[in-house]
């Protein structure tokens, strides 16, 4: 097993066996395909800290900066001495402003006892998963899955249970093929939309088939919907928006993506009060709260629709537009048009490479790093993930040397 960073790779094969300190059977669980999914981009950093010009396309990083409003009242809430203890759960007001925004978009009933407030969505992902499954159970998944999804999984014991997202389907669920893939140890169902990394964006009545297998086989809905303000063509349908559903179901998101702040892990959870009384528990002794000036900022998100987040919709919309278009004259490749999210697929399966030989020369010949999607799962196999949060012009340039590369690999 290989930890490598932007400033440091260890090797635990490098130490004698009998050197190693024993760890708990948590470190393999945590581990695998997601883990690895990030070598390449570890290595383009170290590459462009050294000083190369490196296009960086691995991340869906926001290269906009936030809203003034949001760093204005973080910064005045911290000289105001904002830097004490919150509430485990979140400042009320901001579970307040939370569940109106909810109840509003989505036509259902929803309170400040529905809303825990977590250090992002990734980990209100992990609490989640540990509130509802653990060892023995199984948890179902429509596969390609994000790259930590298996971790997440792993983390609380349970186990992985995938269904193919067909490319033939624009890699939309099959309700029938998820019902085939539930057993008696089936815990809940893990959705994403809009989907990363397909940019899939689910329509009502997709949603509805699946509230109506949930209901029909006990069980959870997981619902990861970070982002839900990236949705391009339909609107986004969130799983609170379903009826009869809200007793099981755990909506996930964040401002990270919707905002450009991803550094601030400023996430929430929406559930039934019951899952949100167990997740203060949790958080009681895990994080103990969070940060009450990063809280009081992100209030700003939810006084006002900010315009900054429908700019953020139109930006990525055009930029997956342009991007695609560019990509067109890129022989044996195919940039796959997304419906969402920030991220294009390219199809280089025609090419005969594997992704992480396309994407390893294609950081080496023309210094553009992508993400392999390997890792994501065999529906994605030959593709890679090229995130649009760079500049357009450096979007446009990133596109050319992939034209130029893909060129060179045909002569």
């Amino acid at each position: 097993m290989t930890f490598a960073g932007p400033r440091c790779k260890v090797s635990l094969r490098q130490r004698n066996e009998e050197d190693i300190v024993r760890f708990s059977s948590l470190v393999d669980r945590i581990g695998g395909r997601g883990a690895d999914t990030w070598t390449l981009h570890f290595r383009a950093l170290e590459q462009r800290s050294a000083g190369r010009d490196v296009i960086l396309l691995t991340v869906g990083d926001p290269d906009q900066g936030p809203p003034g409003q949001i760093v204005e009242a973080t910064v005045e809430a911290l000289r105001a001495g904002k830097s004490g203890y919150a509430p485990i759960a979140g400042l009320p007001e901001l579970r307040g402003a939370i569940a109106a925004r909810v109840a509003r978009t989505s036509g259902q009933a929803c309170t400040a006892e529905n809303v825990v407030v977590v250090p992002g969505a990734q980990a209100g992902l992990f609490s989640a998963l540990h509130l509802v499954a653990g060892p023995g159970d199984e948890v179902i998944v429509p596969e390609p899955i994000y790259a930590t999804y298996e971790a997440v999984i792993g983390a609380c014991g349970a186990s992985m249970v995938t269904v193919p997202l067909l490319p033939e389907r624009n890699f939309h669920p099959d309700p029938e093929v998820i019902a085939r893939a539930v057993t008696p140890r089936t815990r809940a169902l893990w959705i994403n939309s809009p989907h990363n990394p397909t940019g899939a964006v689910l329509s009502r009545p997709e949603w509805q088939a699946i509230a109506a297998l949930c209901r029909r086989n006990d069980l959870w809905l997981i619902s990861d919907e970070v982002y839900a303000t990236l949705a391009y063509a339909r609107p986004h349908v969130s799983a609170w928006a379903l009826e009869g559903i809200q007793d099981r179901t755990i909506v996930v998101s964040s401002l990270s993506k919707s905002h450009a702040i991803p550094g601030f892990r400023l996430g929430w959870m929406v559930a039934d009060p019951a899952v949100a009384q167990h997740m203060f528990n949790l958080l009681l002794c895990m994080t103990y709260g969070g940060p009450p000036f990063i809280q009081q900022g992100a209030l700003a998100a939810f006084a006002s629709d900010l315009p900054e987040a429908a700019i953020m919709n139109d930006t990525y919309r055009r930029r997956a537009a342009r991007l695609v278009e560019g990509l067109a004259a890129a022989p044996a490749c195919r940039a796959l048009v997304p419906e969402g999210g920030m991220f294009v697929l390219l199809d280089i399966r025609a090419t005969g490479l594997s992704s992480k030989e396309f994407a390893g020369r294609l950081l080496e010949r023309e210094a553009v790093a992508t993400l392999p999607c390997d890792g994501f799962g065999p529906s994605v196999a030959g593709h890679l993930r090229l995130s649009l949060t760079v500049p357009e012009a450096s979007l446009d340039e990133a596109g050319r040397r992939i034209v130029r590369f893909a060129r060179g690999l045909g002569g």
